[in-house]
């Protein structure tokens, strides 16, 4: 066999003129400076699966770091459904939904997502990224327009950029900026296009919760479509933990979620009007040339979704941590902001190095959080993201107080 093929030892990468000059940047050498010194918060790898406790770097952490919020993944009908979807189908679907990879757990999880969420009809994807990246770039066409929140998630935005429509963006939760916003556009082009506006139920890093009625009305009053991302609500707020569209009482028209964070899974789904479902089902591109999720992930969410239906006590447990946490952190003068609606606590720090620097303070006294930084979060704004799982007790959390004030007393 030939000898594998290597570049020519003289290959030069500075050349701006060859594609991988730019992997030689200063955010790569942090990157490194930061694994030098042992303060690489990122690809971290866990030894165990994911609960209130996981075994990391032979030891045992407590886990602030997941969005396993209802404490799902070792929940053992869930493990079981898993294996027995397994055993039914195998490892992989081998295909695409549209060839061979759409199996009967498929049709299950479309119609409970459809009643769940109070929609005609749903469509499961393989991921949640690839939900938003598939919807608005489908959906978007030349002459229309689509409206971000200024920190909307990141599949969002790359959805907008993939699409061959406008991309506007509105200062965060303010529905007047908006409202401005849309009636700018609308009045450039009065008889051409529609508008898509897409929001989070509650954003990943802050925690905070969208004004979803407030949106809702404007997308009314203008004329726009309304997608609410439910991807960190859904299971925890809301009736039957339906999400943030739920809880303030409106159907938007269409909704996405995840299974990898309530749902202790990988996938998404889409629930809408059955006209959007079919059209996405033969024209969206992150649908049709992507293999269909493995049946192990498929049988976990569908046992997952019938347990967070029903799950009272869990968001309760959940809620309470996470009410805890901020209560605390705040006495210990942490900057934690307004007490959270779901189970993401955000602790600000600054800048980049003193919240790695935190981060590691807190590993080594067995508490594991995550590290946010530009691009996840504006420059300068770094913060510590906790959260909090339904399977954590009161004493999990006042071992993570004391963990935090110690950490900072070192730390200066």
């Amino acid at each position: 066999m030939a000898d594998a093929w290597s570049p020519p030892d003289d290959l030069p990468l500075t050349s701006p003129s060859d594609v991988f000059a730019k992997c030689d940047s200063s955010r790569v050498d942090d990157y490194r400076a930061a694994e030098a010194l042992g303060l690489l918060p990122f690809y971290r790898e866990m030894a165990s699966q994911s609960g209130p406790v996981v075994d990391h770097d032979g030891h045992r952490v407590i886990m602030l770091g997941s969005n396993n919020y209802l404490g799902l993944t070792g929940d053992e009908r869930v493990k079981a459904a898993a294996i027995a979807a397994v055993e039914r189908y195998g490892t992989g679907c081998t295909g695409s939904r549209l060839m061979n990879g759409t199996l009967s757990l498929h049709r299950e999880l479309e119609e409970a997502f459809a009643d769940w969420m109070g929609m005609e009809s749903a469509l499961v994807f393989t991921t949640g990224y690839m939900v938003n990246l598939g919807v608005v770039s489908t959906l978007v066409e030349t002459d229309d327009a689509v409206f971000l929140d200024a920190v909307g998630h990141a599949s969002l935005i790359d959805g907008a950029r993939m699409s061959r429509g406008t991309l506007r963006s509105f200062r965060h939760n303010m529905p007047s900026s908006l409202r401005q916003r849309l009636r700018s556009w609308r009045d450039k082009h009065p008889d051409r296009g529609g508008a898509l506006v897409a929001v989070d139920g509650i954003y990943s890093m802050e925690g905070d919760m969208s004004p979803v009625a407030e949106i809702s009305a404007v997308c009314q009053e203008v004329g726009a479509r309304l997608l609410v991302d439910e991807a960190h609500s859904l299971g925890v707020l809301g009736p039957e933990g339906a999400g943030v569209a739920a809880a303030a009482g409106i159907r938007p028209d269409l909704i996405m979620g995840t299974f990898s964070k309530s749902l202790a899974s990988c996938g998404g789904f889409l629930a809408g009007p059955q006209g959007v479902i079919d059209y996405l089902r033969v024209a969206c591109r992150p649908m049709l040339f992507t293999a269909a999720g493995v049946p192990a992930a498929l049988g976990a969410v569908l046992e997952a979704q019938r347990i967070a239906r029903t799950g009272d006590d869990l968001r309760e447990a959940c809620l309470a941590r996470a009410a805890q946490l901020h209560r605390g952190l705040d006495q210990l003068g942490f900057a934690v902001g307004s007490m959270p609606p779901g189970p993401i606590v955000p602790v600000h720090i600054g800048g980049d190095w003193d919240a790695g620097r935190m981060w590691r303070a807190l590993l080594d006294r067995g508490v594991y959080t995550n590290c946010a930084i530009a691009p996840a979060v504006p420059p300068g704004r770094a913060l510590l993201r906790t959260s909090v799982m339904a399977t954590h007790t009161e004493e999990h959390i006042d071992m993570v107080l004391h963990a935090f004030e110690d950490a900072r007393s070192t730390l200066g």
